[in-house]
């Protein structure tokens, strides 16, 4: 048996997320049915993160075992045949066979842009979140600086999620500018929970909005309290902009 590796690139708006559900179409299932049809045997994928509904990937990482019988460039071409145009497959590699997509990533980087403009664009409705009135992009700033290092991010903690522990590293937290109207938050770190990057973004809008101080995140970080926290921000904002090993 052979191990491969995929690199993804996903918009996830018709998506019910990536993991498989009983109830509607997801990456995954899309993504194993073309694959599937392309080897001619059955193939089970796993990623590197499980993107919920609405949200999209730059980077994915899978990996999956097949019987070894076609190229990897064959896989990415013939792949990207069979699957719809919202997903692409962008290059297919032979790994390890021990190699494992989600355990051994080290690094994840999400990205969650903000249309800042008093008229929303088209062109921008399905991949962020349009804010009316301007943003105090400092006080922004100051609140993300509060994100860096390791800490219990239960404030930030998405109902369902079933991790073990609350507590993960952030690498790097910041304000990146793609347009003077669109801005990105920029958070890196070893894992996450679910719907953290969304819960936070949704308080540091909140604190650039001067609903509340930017301290307050750091507040947030003791009381575990996740009531006390800000909005989840919308889904289409967000994307899982790296991963690395």
């Amino acid at each position: 048996m052979r191990r491969v590796k995929l690199l993804l690139s996903y918009d996830g708006t018709a998506y019910r997320g990536f993991q498989v559900q009983p109830d509607g179409p997801t990456v995954q299932s899309a993504l194993e049915e073309a694959l599937s049809r392309l080897l001619r045997e059955t193939v089970r994928v796993r990623a590197a993160g499980r993107t919920d509904a609405g949200v999209h990937a730059r980077e994915q990482v899978v990996d999956f075992s097949d019987s070894g019988k076609l190229p990897t460039a064959t896989i990415a071409r013939g792949g990207n045949a069979l699957l719809p145009p919202d997903i692409r497959i962008l290059s297919a590699d032979e790994v390890p066979p021990d190699f494992d997509a989600r355990r051994h990533a080290r690094e994840k980087e999400y990205r969650y842009f903000l249309h800042l403009s008093p008229v929303a664009s088209p062109f921008f409705l399905r991949y962020a979140w349009h804010i009316e009135k301007p943003l105090d992009l400092d006080a922004l700033r100051e609140g993300l600086s509060h994100l860096a290092g390791e800490h219990d991010f239960s404030s930030f903690r998405g109902q369902g999620c079933s991790a073990k522990t609350t507590v993960r590293t952030i690498f790097a937290a910041d304000l990146g500018e793609e347009a003077p109207f669109l801005r990105f938050v920029r958070i890196s770190g070893s894992g996450f929970l679910r719907h953290m990057v969304r819960n936070l973004v949704g308080t540091l809008v909140d604190v650039g909005k001067g609903k509340i101080p930017a301290a307050r995140v750091r507040e947030l970080l003791s009381l575990r309290d996740r009531a006390q926290a800000g909005p989840n921000a919308p889904a289409r904002g967000l994307f899982l902009w790296k991963v690395t090993y």
